[in-house]
């Protein structure tokens, strides 16, 4: 089976679609294709030689509020920005037929790139995702992403992802 990663299509089935978290089951069911639509975000499908979907992601334009982030970085910034422009990983989902096979990886690694060089053309100062549970945090700890303690949210600066 060969997967590759595209921008989502109409052609893609992601009727079968399933990771075992229904909030993010029925994102890509029915609402992925309508949030593209509106602007809202942009989603990559990981798929098959069938066009079925067996993992996908989210980005949108975001911002943190100065203040969530450590002290070691924002007296790097100038005081004048009150919110921080960042990139959003909103949703990563991998298909429970393929998961445990390093897929999961793979599409993070394809958001990072992606967002590094979007960041290289309108400024961000990090990825920001939004763990769904323990377990997604933990995932990605594992990447080097850091907890904002205020929120529970999470990112990874650009200057780390450079360093991938």
């Amino acid at each position: 089976m060969v997967l590759k990663i595209a921008a989502l299509e109409k052609k893609h089935d992601k009727s079968k679609f399933n990771c075992g978290y229904e909030l993010l089951d029925n994102y890509i069911r029915r609402q992925a294709k309508q949030d593209v639509n509106r602007d809202l975000s942009a989603c990559f499908v990981l798929v098959d030689d069938d066009d079925t979907v067996k993992g996908y992601y989210t980005l949108s334009a975001n911002s943190i509020k100065r203040e969530e982030f450590s002290e070691d970085l924002i007296k790097k910034l100038p005081p004048s920005y009150v919110e921080l422009p960042t990139i959003l990983l909103g949703r990563l989902a991998i298909d429970q037929s393929i998961k445990g096979k390093r897929y999961g990886e793979i599409i993070l690694m394809d958001a990072l790139n992606r967002s590094l060089s979007i960041s290289e053309s309108m400024g961000a100062v990090a990825v920001v995702v939004d763990p769904i549970d323990k377990k997604a945090q933990l995932f990605y700890a594992h990447y080097g992403f850091i907890l904002l303690p205020t929120s529970g949210k999470m990112f990874l600066l650009m200057k780390t992802i450079k360093d991938l």
